[in-house]
């Protein structure tokens, strides 16, 4: 059913579009695989691109060909440089972006790529041969032949949400959990561990009293992130 693709990319977040997007540009045939496609470049909690170290990846990524500062760019809403008061050094990028914008702008820029493909499954293990990975395995039981294979599924692998004193399994609030993966790379001697996240409250706006707030407008001349002129 499927071809041998040079990379599969397993999560299409952040770093898997950037992935997809990176290989697709050196001439390898790509295949993006997702639980869900509506959610290809989801900006999670804060909708928010920069800011301290990460300002810099975003820039560095930018000067490798990558995609985050040129999306960023095109779908910002405001533009702070942080730490002004401070050296040159320690000054941080930052934008906050419109993040259905920012969403559908990732997917156009990798459709439009002649070199991608999609598919939407959950992903339950790798395809081992010889000591190499060689594809992966589907939850409908498909098998995908790949010379290469990139897992960057964030939190969703085995994920666990934390509420309070409550748990349950998900990636994201109202996503499930990927699983079967995680398992298979303790089989083969991978510990498996979690990061905590750290996920701030959703607040109704309407109950929130504006008045009593300080507001934090974006930079009077706003800069932008990729050092090119090019648009996504």
């Amino acid at each position: 059913m499927f071809p041998e693709y040079d990379v599969v990319v397993v999560g299409a977040g952040h770093a898997g579009c950037e992935a997809a997007h990176a290989a697709a540009q050196m001439g390898a045939k790509v295949l993006l695989i997702t639980m869900d496609m509506t959610k290809i470049g989801q900006m999670s909690c804060n909708p928010a691109m920069g800011g301290v170290a990460k300002g810099q990846i975003v820039r560095e990524i930018d000067a490798l060909g990558g995609m985050s500062g040129i999306i960023s760019d095109q779908t910002m809403i405001q533009f702070r440089m942080l730490n002004r008061s401070k050296g040159a050094a320690m000054w941080s990028p930052r934008c906050q972006s419109d993040r259905m914008r920012f969403a559908e702008a990732w997917r156009l820029a990798l459709e439009r790529h002649p070199n991608i493909d999609f598919w939407q499954e959950m992903v339950t293990g790798l395809r081992i041969e010889n000591h190499r990975v060689v594809g992966l395995k589907t939850s409908m039981g498909l098998e995908i032949p790949a010379r290469a294979v990139v897992l960057t599924s964030g939190t969703f692998m085995n994920g666990l949400i934390h509420i309070g004193e409550k748990q349950y399994g998900g990636g994201r609030a109202g996503e499930r959990a990927s699983v079967g993966i995680t398992e298979q790379l303790v089989v083969l001697g991978f510990e498996a561990g979690r990061m905590k996240t750290g996920t701030p409250p959703r607040i109704d706006g309407r109950s929130l009293d504006y008045t009593k707030m300080e507001e934090q407008p974006g930079d009077e001349k706003p800069e932008k992130f990729s050092f090119t002129d090019t648009r996504a």
